[in-house]
Parts: structure tokens; C-alpha cells; sequence
């Protein structure tokens, strides 16, 4: 592949961040023919984390990077989203990847399979020294030549910089860079809805390739999916809103929870197949958060440095859309760049190219997408239904569900016609791929 240039020589991009956008747009960029390298701020890289959805259109990323065989053998192939009521009564459901039309399916995984699969393939293809680990970022600055950024060794207690061509924050919903970029902006917003987070190790459920999704964010909801195969690794999230006068500080994000916190929220909820209180007590740890997002940008950066996944567009954990919209990030980015006459054009493009559609999916998230469908139901019906054409229409749930679809590309059609993302081996350009 040709090289990328800037004024003579090969680009260099610094990313701050080694999550799975962070460590997909190393990868990218890289493939792309530009020296990348990856500064994180946790001083090891380990699997830690629960599971995470990817959808078809992440997936066909993954794939193009050459990492489907990887993921196929670490992740569960998803068939089908079902939608129940509190009493575990289905409503309606909706076939998932290559079930749905796509060319690519949709993976359940685990977070911390994932990230190592791509730390992986990253020391292998770029070296061991391409990701930095204990390293902190504290400031850049930018010339009309380059960007400067200053980052602190944790290890050794001292500030080093870092020239680049381009730098990219990939830090997530507490990004540093982002920090810079917007200093006037708050804390992340809370809706007032608390998650709960485990694995637990249990009997596969409908078919062993479904995820579930019972009762509403009205008052709580219980989302179920294996992220292994034979007797499942079996990701839960268990999410309540909270009474009036509650807050969330500070230190309560990400934090380990104990079993009687989450427990009596969901201590009935006994369904024919599937017991979502032993689920919660089988799981080793548990870890709660706070729902939060972020208002959208109306610039994600300037000049010479950019935002990328979370860092950028952090969003409600609707629609299985927050990791798979940081992969695709990470994919224009490259394109991006190799397609512009410099690397601020294209990180221009990059911004044109993901900034609108990600985030009307933020918004979108916020209105509860598809799962607005649950809370109406809900309310209308609840002590439970017998027909559920008796509390809502096939048509009014379709419209829910249609309309958040086409807010967030859930098109087989659309994706499996797209041009790719990839950079052409001879680095000539092709068609603007759809988003």
C-alpha cells in the first residue's frame, strides 16, 4: 500500500485510548499505511469487563481487518431480540445478523475477549511498542504544522510529549482530550435510571442464541444474553429507575455492587424459562453504574485533533449500539485520512462523515428506541397481558421499532450493497461509503 503522507513524510497519528475504538482505529490506520501509536492510561491491558453487543454493521468492519475467524471463535452468533413483559410474557421479536438478512452476523461477546482479540492482532501487526500503557494525558497544543501533546508516565512519575500529525481521544465518556477540546462542558448526564452489571455461568435460555429484553425502563428492566456456548457465560444487566431525589456521585461509576443491592428489585421475577434471581446470584461479581450520556458535540474537534466512540458520542445502551458505532469511527477516520489532502481536511471529513448520524442516535437512545414500545405496553397493561393485540397493535409496535431502525442503520439492504470502508490497496479513492 502507498504510504500516507504530510508534507513529505509518512502521517503519524497519536491515540489516546486502548478500548475498542482506540485499539480498531490502530488497526485502520495502520492498514491504511499510517504510523499509529496508542497511549493508555491503565497500566496493564486486562480482560476485565462483562459482554457487549456488535452489530452486522461493526462486524463487516472486523471482518475487513481480517479478524473474523477471531471473533467467530471467541463470540455467540445472535439469532434473535425478544421482548417480554415483567412476567416474562413475550410481546414481539426481532431476527438478529445473518437471520435478519445481513451478510455479517451480529456477536454477543465478551467485552474483555473482544479488547484482547484486538490488543492481539495490534502487537502483531504493528509490534509490541505500538500501545503504551501508564500513560496519562494531561494537555497538546497545536501549531499549523503539527500537534504537541504532554502525557505523564505514571510509572516514573514524569511528563514526555508526543508530536503527531493527528491526535485522536479515544478515552471514553471521562475523556481528557475531550476535556480540553470543550472545557465549558459538565459532568456526564444521569437519567435517573441505575444498571447492574454480571456473568454468570447457567443453562442456555430459548435456543441458546437469543437476547432478551423483560419489563421496562418505567420502572425496571432485566436484559439477558449468552456470551458463550454449551452452558453459557450468560452476560445480565439489570436496570431500575431510581425514586425522586436520588443522585449518583461521582465515585459510584464503575464500581463493584453486592448481590442484596440489585436482588430485591427483581426477587419475583421467576419466569418458565429463565430464573433472573439466580442469575443474579450466580454471578461471581457485580458491578453497577449509573445510564448517563452526553449532550452531542456540535464540533467533536479543531485542526488537528479529534474524538472518536465514547469519547465522542457516549450514549444510553440501547440498541447495542455504543461499541459498534466506535468501530465504525474508527474505519471513516482511516478512510478519511487517506482520502484528503492533509490530515486536518481529514479529520474534517471524518467529523462530516460520523458526527450527525451518531448523534441522532444519541438522541434516539435517550427517547428509549425500540424499548419505548416496553414502557407503553407497560403502563397500559400492569399487572401483565393475555393477547398483546389487546394492549398494543402490531402496527404501533412496527412504527416504534421501524422508525429507531432507520436512526440507527439497522438496513441489511443498505449495509450489504455499502462500499467498504477499506482503503484500497493502491490507495486511489473510491466512492464515499454509506454510514
Amino acid at each position: 500500500m502507498t504510504e500516507q503522507r504530510a508534507g513529505g513524510r509518512q502521517q503519524r497519528v497519536v491515540v489516546v485510548g486502548a478500548g475498542i475504538g482506540g485499539l480498531t482505529a490502530a488497526l485502520s490506520l495502520h492498514a491504511a499505511g499510517i504510523e499509529v501509536e496508542v497511549l493508555e492510561l491503565a497500566r496493564e491491558i486486562r480482560p476485565l469487563g462483562v459482554g457487549i453487543n456488535i452489530l452486522p454493521s461493526a462486524v463487516r468492519e472486523l471482518v475487513e481487518l481480517g479478524l473474523g475467524d477471531a471473533l467467530a471463535a471467541a463470540a455467540v452468533p445472535t439469532r434473535e431480540l425478544a421482548y417480554h413483559d415483567r412476567f416474562g410474557t413475550r410481546i414481539w421479536s426481532e431476527p438478529r445478523g445473518v437471520a435478519a438478512g445481513y451478510r455479517w452476523p451480529q456477536y454477543s461477546v465478551h467485552r474483555g475477549e473482544l479488547q484482547r482479540l484486538l490488543l492481539d492482532a495490534v502487537h502483531h501487526r504493528l509490534g509490541a511498542d505500538a500501545v503504551h500503557c501508564g500513560m496519562a494525558f494531561e494537555r497538546f497544543e497545536q501549531t499549523e504544522r503539527q500537534v504537541r501533546l504532554e502525557v505523564r508516565d505514571r510509572a516514573a512519575g514524569r511528563v514526555i510529549t508526543r508530536d503527531a500529525d493527528l491526535l485522536v481521544g479515544a478515552d471514553g465518556i471521562h475523556s481528557a482530550v475531550r476535556g480540553q477540546l470543550h472545557p465549558e462542558e459538565g459532568p456526564p448526564i444521569w437519567n435517573g435510571i441505575h444498571m447492574w452489571r454480571g456473568v454468570t455461568e447457567a443453562e442456555p435460555f430459548l435456543g441458546g442464541r437469543t437476547m432478551i429484553m423483560a419489563g421496562s425502563n418505567r420502572r425496571a428492566k432485566f436484559v439477558a444474553y449468552p456470551i458463550s456456548r454449551g452452558r453459557a457465560a450468560v452476560n445480565w444487566v439489570a436496570e431500575v429507575r431510581l425514586g425522586r431525589g436520588a443522585s449518583v456521585a461521582p465515585e459510584d461509576w464503575h464500581r463493584e455492587a453486592r448481590v442484596d443491592d440489585v436482588l430485591p428489585h427483581f426477587s419475583r421475577w421467576h419466569f418458565d424459562w429463565l430464573d433472573v434471581p439466580g442469575l443474579i446470584r450466580g454471578a461471581p461479581r457485580i458491578w453497577e453504574y449509573p445510564m448517563v450520556d452526553r449532550d452531542p458535540l456540535p464540533r467533536w474537534g479543531t485542526g488537528r485533533v479529534t474524538l472518536l466512540g465514547d469519547a465522542a458520542h457516549p450514549m444510553y445502551p440501547i440498541g447495542s449500539n455504543g461499541g459498534s458505532q466506535a468501530i465504525i469511527d474508527a474505519r471513516a477516520l482511516a478512510w478519511s485520512l487517506v482520502h484528503a489532502e492533509d490530515p486536518v481536511a481529514g479529520r474534517a471529513a471524518y467529523e462530516t462523515a460520523r458526527r450527525e448520524p451518531t448523534a441522532a442516535i444519541v438522541l434516539a437512545n435517550r427517547r428509549m428506541g425500540p424499548e419505548r414500545a416496553l414502557a407503553i405496553i407497560e403502563e397500559r397493561a400492569p399487572g401483565g397481558f393475555d393477547r398483546i393485540e389487546e394492549v398494543m397493535s402490531h402496527d404501533e409496535i412496527e412504527a416504534i421499532v421501524r422508525a429507531y431502525q432507520r436512526t440507527a442503520g439497522f438496513d441489511a439492504a443498505g449495509l450489504n450493497a455499502a462500499r467498504s470502508w477499506s482503503c484500497p490497496p493502491s490507495g486511489s479513492p473510491v466512492a464515499v461509503p454509506a454510514t
